[in-house]
């Protein structure tokens, strides 16, 4: 599946995986709640020390995972135990922010994707709270990658458009460069 399927699970999943690499080599993969603010950038807020800002200064490299529509059914079709799912994956790069307002657009972003009945008390938290938190950075480094698993209502797998073929067809216009079909943007 393309980058904007991708992208879409990323963002429908409640948490996403980010894996980091301690400075010892061994992994540290850890459920975080991720906000998107364009194609390419997500952020996270975490404590102001802990393994994940260690982790960072050895390694800024991580790895995001995602699944959504997760069920596990029997094969319509065959019997056969199955999973149905929407995956993602995608690799980046993460960052300490430290630029006061990219920090308080972060935040924004994040309590937005997980609060947005509560923006009334936005300012506030963020007046008691942005001294002691710290938010990350993820800059993806290549498009992220989909897959999924799922049966239509005659008991057949579903299987994705082509990334070409979607590309060629979305909003009914064909891409005008590379960029745009590798990250699945159509502007």
């Amino acid at each position: 599946m393309d980058a904007a399927f991708a992208l879409e699970v990323l963002d429908k999943a409640p948490y996403v995986t980010v894996s980091f690499t301690r400075p010892d080599g061994t992994p540290y993969g850890v459920p975080l709640s991720l906000a998107r603010t364009d194609d390419k950038t997500f952020y996270f807020h975490c404590a102001l020390e802990g393994d994940k800002l260690d982790c960072i200064a050895a390694n800024p490299t991580v790895a995001l995972s995602a699944v959504t529509k997760c069920a596990p059914t029997v094969g319509p079709k065959d019997g056969s135990f199955t999973l149905q799912y929407k995956s993602a994956m995608a690799v980046g790069k993460a960052e300490i922010v430290s630029d006061r307002e990219e920090k308080i657009e972060a935040l924004r972003a994040i309590c937005l994707r997980f609060l947005p009945k509560h923006m009334d008390a936005f300012d506030d938290a963020i007046h008691r709270s942005l001294e002691r938190t710290a938010v990350v950075k993820i800059t993806l480094t290549a498009p992220p990658t989909g897959k999924r698993k799922q049966y239509d209502k005659q008991g057949e797998e579903m299987t994705g458009q082509s990334s070409e073929s979607h590309h060629a067809c979305m909003n009914g216009r064909v891409a005008k460069d590379e960029d745009e079909v590798k990250w699945g943007r159509m502007e």
